[in-house]
This record gives structure tokens, C-alpha cells and sequence, in this order.
């Protein structure tokens, strides 16, 4: 079996480093379970949203994300069972290819180069699984998908819902 597991708010956490500088700036206590409106920027004031926009921008940013719980040992277990490839979206910001690279070999190194797929669209991709937090990436997979849940998702229907690497690993594992 063919799996392509997203990076991004699957197994690295944006929400906690865009939570992390937003309350270094601003100085304040904003935590995950206050996202009810979806996108990371929609849910500070208007007048701090162009701040959250430059947090990707920023050297550093994906590089120095922390891991979704529990995804390392569970990641690790499936790609000895399975064909496992990280497939993310790394083209869109400028630092986060290299980053991304780096954040795979000190976090994943049992993924090797020939299992990373840093790439643009993910309709191309062919397999039997795509396990991604964005719905757009899950509805022209011809694969099997699961939904990992994120802020941004949490009224996505139409698709098997996961919630946690603990989940993923009672399924798959």
C-alpha cells in the first residue's frame, strides 16, 4: 500500500508556532482550543491578521515547527509495514522547501529523500491513501483519504475524519 501523509498541520504544528509568535507579539494568552473560525489569521483582531500572513514568510517558520503528537512512532511504524511518502505543498513560501527538508531529517530520518514528495498540487499523486488536514487536497485523490483534523476543518464533512496519530495508528497499524 501506497501512503502520502501531509506535513503541515499533520505532522508538524503550525497552529502551535503561529500561536507561539502571535502571543510573543502581541503579548498575549491565545491558545488552539480558542480556534472556532477556521484559519489561524481569522481568529485574532483585524488589525493583527498581517502579522499572522508574515509568520510564514519568515526564515525559520517550518524548520522550527514542533511534531503533532505522536506522529514520529507512528510514522515510523508505517513505513515498515507500508510505502510511505511525505507529500507537502512546499513551493507556496519561499523558505519552506529547504526548511521542510530539514525539519524531515531531524524529525523523520528513517524518510528518506526518495520518499519526499515537496511539490505543488497533490491531485497528481497516485496511491492508495492521502492523509492531509485540507479538504481541496482529499477531493480529487483517487485514493482512499483521511481528514486530520485541524481548526481550519472542523466543519468538513464528506470525509473519514482522524483525529490524532493515535487514531491513525489503531487503523492502520
Amino acid at each position: 500500500m501506497v501512503i502520502f501523509i501531509d506535513m503541515d498541520d499533520v505532522l508538524a504544528d503550525t497552529y502551535g508556532k503561529h500561536i507561539e509568535l502571535y502571543n510573543e507579539e502581541f503579548s498575549q494568552n491565545l491558545r488552539l482550543s480558542e480556534m472556532i473560525r477556521g484559519e489561524m489569521w481569522q481568529n485574532v483582531p483585524e488589525t493583527h491578521q498581517e502579522s499572522i500572513h508574515r509568520h510564514v514568510h519568515a526564515k525559520g517558520f517550518f524548520r522550527n515547527l514542533k511534531p503533532i503528537p505522536d506522529c514520529i512512532e507512528i510514522v515510523e511504524q508505517l513505513s515498515k509495514r507500508y510505502d510511505v511518502y511525505i507529500a507537502s505543498a512546499a513551493m507556496q513560501f519561499p523558505n519552506s522547501l529547504l526548511e521542510k527538508s530539514e525539519w524531515l531529517d531531524e524529525y523523520m530520518p528513517f524518510i528518506d529523500w526518495q520518499h519526499r514528495i515537496l511539490c505543488g498540487h497533490k491531485f497528481i499523486l497516485r496511491g492508495d491513501l492521502l492523509i492531509d488536514d485540507r479538504a481541496y487536497n482529499l477531493e480529487r485523490f483517487t485514493g482512499d483519504t483521511l481528514l486530520f483534523t485541524s481548526p481550519h476543518n472542523l466543519h468538513v464533512n464528506g470525509f473519514e475524519r482522524v483525529h490524532d496519530w493515535e487514531s491513525i495508528g489503531k487503523k492502520l497499524l
